[in-house]
């Protein structure tokens, strides 16, 4: 039981240093177009090369990249047909219930081998048919299989598109593509939707803000100073998030990503150096705070946020960033808590621990600045 949290940790850290050059897909992007003709596409972003190897994503991209391009004309067919056989068995766009024929075509196929991170299938498979006529909803659903689901749908015959986040194996709400006009997405729906992201961007998507955060918990066997640097952390990233949400701060992730690395391994190292908080510790707990901020208005940027429903939209996310930190916090009191007062806890615990986030820390702010 001594050493629970730090088998615990260890598995962490071995599960979040993935290779470089890999597709990094964090949602799956799908753009649902609805035309004046009556007709549809639909794109869904995935790693097309892992799918139809057989392997699981976060692979090193080239090595897929080159064995596909490097299989006979029989054996790619063969594997072609097991992906699209992939593709329409766990997605689903449904007309009023009823799914329709999806029949997947690459149109990137050939085109991101010179990419900097290649690919030879690309990472868009599209779809395309004609809406039943008298149809009056649609629906689409990803199974479990693929990351969390990021839905627009653009509407050419209502002049309008709406957004939705779906988690794993979730379905859609049900679209109108009548011509009365489209179902706006209620705030509480929008609320929701953007506190799961909040929460799924710390837990389990977040390894680097989650070890930044046992950084904090690991200081001292004291509640109260974890209390403060808590406190520090959670009041600089709300303002930086709402800040850059806003557009009022902007900073590129190229010089982001890489300090919060060091800002991981920055609280680990002293976390060797002292088992007391230091005068300037809260402070720069809160700088740091602030690009993790930065950081999770990357995210935001990256998906979009609603419109009409900005506000809500925010303030889910960063409740749902909250709880996310505050459930890392609670599950490390419930494997070592306990412990934190005993003579070993910090040789046995704090030190080893804090090793493992600083070289981790290290090794992400390298990669981050090599392969951005």
């Amino acid at each position: 039981m001594r050493r629970l949290g730090l088998l615990v940790l260890l598995a962490l850290l071995t599960a979040g240093l993935p290779e470089a050059r890999a597709h990094d897909i964090e949602f799956t992007f799908t753009v649902v177009v609805i035309r004046p003709d009556g007709s549809y596409q639909v794109d869904v972003t995935a790693d097309l090369d892992a799918l139809a190897l057989g392997v699981g994503q976060g692979g090193n991209s080239a090595r897929l990249a080159a064995r596909l391009a490097g299989l006979t004309p029989a054996e790619l067919d063969a594997r072609l047909a097991a992906l699209r056989r992939i593709l329409t068995e766990r997605l689903a766009l449904r007309f009023d219930g009823h799914p329709a024929d999806l029949v997947p075509v690459f149109p990137e196929r050939g085109t991101m081998m010179d990419a900097r991170v290649p690919s030879y299938l690309g990472l868009t498979a599209r779809f395309a048919g004609q809406i039943p006529v008298g149809a009056g909803t649609l629906t689409f659903q990803a199974s479990r299989g693929f990351p969390p689901v990021y839905l627009t749908i653009l509407d050419q015959v209502n002049d309008r598109d709406a957004q939705q986040v779906l988690e794993r194996g979730e379905e859609s709400a049900p679209y109108a593509v009548g011509s009365t006009g489209a179902r706006e997405t209620g705030r509480w729906t929008v609320a929701g939707q953007y506190f799961r992201l909040g929460f799924w961007h710390i837990v389990p998507q977040g390894l680097d803000h989650i070890l930044f955060v046992l950084g904090l918990f690991l200081l001292s066997a004291r509640l109260t100073p974890m209390l403060w640097q808590v406190t520090a952390f959670t009041a600089a990233h709300t303002a930086s998030l709402g800040l850059s949400s806003y557009g009022v701060v902007s900073l590129s992730s190229t010089i982001v990503e890489p300090l919060i690395a060091l800002s991981i391994a920055y609280v680990a190292v002293e976390n060797l150096v002292t088992d007391r908080m230091t005068r300037w510790r809260p402070v720069v707990v809160f700088l740091f705070g602030l690009l993790h901020g930065l950081g999770f208005a990357g995210v935001l940027g990256a998906v979009g946020m609603p419109e009409g429903r900005f506000l809500p939209a925010l303030l889910s996310f960063n409740l749902g960033v909250e709880l996310g930190q505050l459930s890392v916090l609670a599950s490390a009191f419930a494997l070592i808590g306990w412990a934190r007062h005993r003579a070993w806890y910090r040789p046995r615990v704090t030190r080893p621990c804090s090793a493992l986030i600083a070289t981790v820390g290290m090794f992400w702010s390298v990669q981050r600045v090599l392969f951005p």
